[in-house]
């Protein structure tokens, strides 16, 4: 379920903030988050995939839905190589 993206495939947006968390038990690691205030007015967690980024705060991105099963809240993932994200 992904009200933020109103029935769209994606959303661009501007990131707020970047940071990691820890996930639920029983996983353990550092998963890379970032919070994203979208062009609808809908400010949303998105997980950054993939190993290493170069997002930071105030640049573009677009994100999709994806909830990421081990990290309470986050129901979205950022678009790999769009706006100013790398790829992989």
């Amino acid at each position: 379920d992904v009200p933020a993206l109103q029935n769209c495939p994606q959303r661009r947006g501007v990131c707020t903030r970047v940071y990691t968390t820890t996930p639920k038990k029983p996983n353990s690691a550092l998963r890379k988050v970032c919070r994203v205030r979208l062009t609808n007015g809908f400010e949303v967690s998105s997980y950054i995939g993939g190993e290493g980024h170069n997002l930071q705060e105030h640049s573009g991105y677009v994100i999709r839905g994806g909830r990421v099963k081990d990290l309470p809240g986050v129901r979205y993932h950022t678009v790999r190589g769009a706006l100013d994200s790398s790829g992989v």
